[in-house]
């Protein structure tokens, strides 16, 4: 399993506000709220931006519910805890 981030967790890695990081997708800030709580929805026009702005591979963002990720990250910390 690679490891993977959130939309929010790339943004946030760069220290960028919602608004800041809208502006260079060229897109308002609350377009991006909606893809960073689900990127399942992020359209395939959207994909090189991530990359071109954030500066991370497709291969490394989760997208998805972010809501799910942090909940299944929880999950496997707990597992590893247990073991």
């Amino acid at each position: 399993m690679s490891f993977k981030i959130t939309l929010r967790a790339a943004r946030n890695n760069l220290v960028l506000t919602r608004k800041e990081a809208a502006e260079l997708f060229e897109i308002h800030y609350e377009t991006l709220t909606k893809y960073e709580y689900d990127s399942s929805r992020v359209p395939r026009s959207f994909f090189s931006k991530i990359e071109k702005i954030y500066g991370i591979p497709l291969d490394f963002i989760y997208f998805g519910v972010e809501k799910d990720f942090v909940e299944d990250l929880k999950r496997s910390l707990r597992l590893k805890q247990n073991a």
